[in-house]
């Protein structure tokens, strides 16, 4: 194997080592804060703030993993390619430049504490996903929601599952504070469960192809 071969292999590695077990762990701190805050059981205090610990650290392992997909995919035709890199070294830079920025703007996201940053970086973030994604480099399946092959798409499946994400970490304090944006926080995960459940069964199809 060459080194972009194992450089490959990195993506579905931390999903299955880091991301997964980690969804996990952040579900069952989950239903342990409900039972702490509904007084069906009596939890530590500590509850609540391991898991926003670990949402956080899902919603940065989460952005850090799609971000290594897009620069294996960008890096694999630089080094292999069936036909030269359209925009040589310059765009192959400004790419990586991009996903180097994602990459601060969850971390950032991860620290900030006023509303208006939060919802910047996380745009930020999401908006340099996206704009990576659209890259002729990228897989996508198919771009028409209207297609069934969209929703099979491995790529589209990840970058909605993230936005998802992002928006529960840039929402912590309401989230804590508000009945209502709890009640959209846990509608949002269960639909980032099934997402992380199917985005399981397409990567692996996905290797087999």
């Amino acid at each position: 194997m060459t080194a972009i071969n194992w450089f490959s292999l990195l993506h579905p590695v931390l999903m299955i080592l880091f991301v997964y077990p980690v969804v996990g762990a952040t579900i069952r701190l989950g239903l342990l804060v409900r039972e702490r805050r509904l007084g069906i059981t009596n939890q530590l205090a500590a509850v609540p703030v391991e898991h926003s610990d670990h949402g956080r650290w899902l919603t940065v392992a989460v952005v850090f993993t799609v971000l290594i997909a897009f620069v294996y995919s960008f890096l694999k035709i630089w080094f292999e390619p069936a036909e030269p890199f359209t925009g040589g070294v310059l765009r192959l830079a400004l790419l990586l430049l991009v996903a180097a920025g994602s990459f601060i703007a969850v971390v950032a996201l991860s620290v900030v504490k006023k509303p208006a940053l939060r919802a910047i970086f996380a745009l930020l973030c999401w908006a340099g996903l996206l704009g990576l994604g659209s890259e002729p480099e990228i897989w996508r399946v198919s771009d028409n929601p209207f297609n069934t092959s969209f929703w099979s798409s491995h790529y589209w499946i990840g970058v909605l599952l993230t936005g998802l994400l992002l928006f529960s970490l840039a929402a912590r304090p309401e989230i804590q504070n508000s009945i209502r944006m709890r009640r959209l926080h846990v509608t949002s995960n269960v639909l980032v469960a099934l997402l992380l459940a199917v985005a399981a069964i397409t990567g692996t199809r996905n290797l087999l192809w």
